[in-house]
């Protein structure tokens, strides 16, 4: 692919905002990945067991008191590579820290997510 999306094809979109997860699932679609989103990490759990992506792009905190931390020890524990997409300054210190991935800080542009995205291609899981 023209793209660079050669083997990060599917990639699991988790955030609990509407506008932001269809932004990313039109600017992902757009740039040639092929989006699975989910609106809570029940979801983005169940999503992985049923089917696993190739990467996930994960907001860290989901609302009321949630954060997407069971996801991401899934997502570790099979070798999926993902980022943090977040403007929580408190969490994303201490998840980034916990997990050792990549963060894309809110409000980010879709070349943002594109090339962060591309990159986890280039790191070890």
């Amino acid at each position: 692919m023209a793209n660079g999306a050669d083997r990060l094809k599917r990639i699991l979109v988790l955030d609990d905002e509407a506008l932001i997860l269809m932004d990313l699932e039109f600017s992902l679609s757009e740039a040639g990945f092929t989006p699975v989103t989910a609106s809570s990490a029940e979801r983005a759990l169940a999503i992985i067991d049923d089917n696993p992506p190739d990467a996930a792009v994960l907001d860290v905190n989901l609302g009321r008191g949630k954060t997407c931390e069971p996801v991401a020890a899934r997502l570790k524990d099979i070798g999926v590579p993902f980022l943090l997409h977040t403007g929580d300054l408190d969490r994303r210190g201490e998840m980034v820290t916990r997990f050792e991935v990549p963060i894309v800080a809110k409000p980010s542009s879709p070349e943002d997510i594109r090339q962060a995205i591309l990159s986890l291609e280039a790191e070890p899981c």
